[in-house]
């Protein structure tokens, strides 16, 4: 990275840093760190598992400010969706993070700079570096300005309960999700199924449906229900 680089990458993310090693830290990823020992350089994994929270906390509030009459559930939801990898990911690029990173060869060669997980965490990693520079209120500046900007906090009517569970519980690594029919009754025009949502082979909750598809759905819901208590 270069100072132009990091001057222009203040400018697009609002905010001047007074200790400038804080951002060029959240930009440097582990691949470059250990082939770089010598120098002394380090990753920012710890800055990505402070952004993480900060992040969390942020947008958390964010949501709680800003619905005041949004139930507990929809909460938790909406705020799985709003830091996800994939809206991280989005942002990194929308602020040009992949061009500042310093990688190591093999990541540079394997395309980093795209890779979505790699992003999302140096998107974390600036945040905590701008958290510990200048507090929360330019993170909570940045997180209102570009990732939830017109949000709709409501429930819609065709939430995609199914992709809702599956980001909400692979937050955490090595988490899987699975559907099971357990139950179909009533004549072949009025069909109602029955299935059951596991985590890790473990129930999480069971919901009915006129197809299976729709029991799927059912499930999920009340599933994420149980997961947000």
């Amino acid at each position: 990275m270069t100072i132009h680089q990091l001057d222009k990458l203040q400018e697009r993310l609002g905010y001047s840093f007074r200790d400038i090693s804080l951002l060029e830290s959240a930009l440097t990823h582990s691949s470059y760190a250990n082939e770089n020992k010598r120098s002394g350089a380090a990753s920012n994994e710890r800055l990505e598992f402070l952004g993480d929270s900060v992040l969390g906390m942020t947008v958390a509030s964010l949501i709680y400010d800003s619905e005041p009459e949004l139930p507990e559930g929809r909460m938790t939801r909406l705020r799985a969706e709003l830091v996800c990898e994939k809206s991280l990911a989005a942002l990194a690029v929308k602020f040009g993070l992949g061009e500042c990173m310093l990688l190591g060869r093999g990541e540079e060669k394997g395309g980093g700079r795209s890779r979505p997980s790699i992003l999302a965490d140096a998107f974390e990693a600036v945040l905590a570096a701008m958290y510990i520079d200048g507090g929360f209120e330019p993170v909570r500046k940045t997180i209102t300005e570009h990732l939830a900007p017109g949000t709709d906090w409501r429930e819609p009517e065709n939430t995609d309960h199914k992709t809702s569970l599956q980001e909400f519980i692979q937050e955490k690594p090595g988490q899987t999700v699975s559907y099971h029919i357990t139950g179909e009754n009533g004549p072949d025009h009025m069909k109602l199924f029955t299935v059951e949502v596991r985590r890790n082979g473990s129930f999480i909750a069971e919901g009915e449906g006129k197809s299976k598809k729709e029991a799927e759905q059912s499930a999920a819901k009340a599933a994420l229900a149980v997961l947000s208590r």
